[in-house]
């Protein structure tokens, strides 16, 4: 997959979502669509994200399919390339799936200042 430009989507979950939600999740975990990595699912606002979430990460030529699982799932979704611009990542760049919520962009580092794909320890996308 090097070569292939790295995305990464935050899907979004009430409480009432969370089976749903676990759901995808265990769908990605088992490469339904296939992606690189599957977070753990939090139990509140983490960072620029205000309400619980998990993220995956999963090349460009995956984006189509990660898109169509979510919106299968009726989740919503921020889905973004990871670039070194934290804030056009989570902003200019990025795609929502379903009714966007607002994000702390506050806390996101600003561009030029973060390392990219480099602050998650690997590079081999």
């Amino acid at each position: 997959m090097t070569g292939d430009v790295p995305f990464h989507a935050h899907i979004y979950y009430s409480d009432e979502e969370r089976s749903i939600a676990s759901a995808l999740r265990d769908d990605f975990s088992a490469g339904r669509p296939p992606v690189l990595f599957v977070g753990q699912m939090t139990s509140s606002g983490v960072g620029p994200h205000p309400i619980p979430q998990y993220e995956v990460h999963f090349p460009e030529s995956a984006r189509d399919d990660v898109i169509a699982a979510i919106t299968a799932s009726g989740l919503r979704a921020l889905v973004h390339p990871l670039t070194d611009d934290d804030l056009a990542d989570h902003t200019t760049l990025a795609h929502w799936v379903g009714r966007p919520i607002e994000l702390d962009v506050t806390v996101l580092d600003p561009p030029g200042v973060n390392q990219g794909v480099a602050r998650f320890g690997k590079s081999d996308f």
